[in-house]
């Protein structure tokens, strides 16, 4: 009995570990994890009919079962557990990788806004400065021309 009250003591703390683990305040679906109850009409016709020890034969088996279904149930929680870890651990790894990927992409986007605005402002001052710069060079340029073909005209 002691063992049995041990066994069902440690389920209860790791089932209350996980839940805690996964937040969950219930089971979604308690039959299929524990299994169909029996029904008390079913265990009166069972033990109708039985003498003492056959009581004690019929408690004793039922314990044996009530024994592996918690060793598996126990199995079934151990395992969750460590899926649930292994599931928590790669989402701690993906919103890391997560972040720092936002922070590059915030890095690169302020970096093209500033290229983009050094950009425009280039655009601009070349724009209005293009064909002013290129008016006063066609001037000086036709100015040397004239003068280089007057002094040739002189001179020759």
């Amino acid at each position: 009995m002691n063992r049995r009250r041990d066994m069902l003591s440690n389920l209860r703390s790791k089932t209350n570990q996980m839940a805690s683990t996964l937040s969950m305040s219930n089971f979604a679906n308690r039959d299929s994890l524990l299994g169909p109850e029996i029904k008390p009409v079913d265990a009166v016709s069972r033990t109708s009919g039985l003498d003492n020890q056959g009581i004690v034969g019929l408690q004793r088996q039922v314990m044996r079962e009530q024994d592996e279904g918690l060793e598996k149930l126990e199995e079934t929680v151990t395992s969750t557990k460590h899926i649930a870890f292994a599931v928590n651990e790669e989402l701690n790894l993906q919103t890391r990788l997560i972040d720092t990927l936002d922070y590059q992409v915030e890095a690169t986007s302020s970096r093209l806004q500033r290229i983009q605005k050094n950009l425009a402002i280039l655009n601009k001052r070349t724009k209005g400065g293009c064909s002013c710069l290129c008016l006063l060079l066609l001037v000086v340029g036709i100015v040397i021309l004239i003068l280089v073909i007057w002094v040739l005209i002189k001179y020759l």
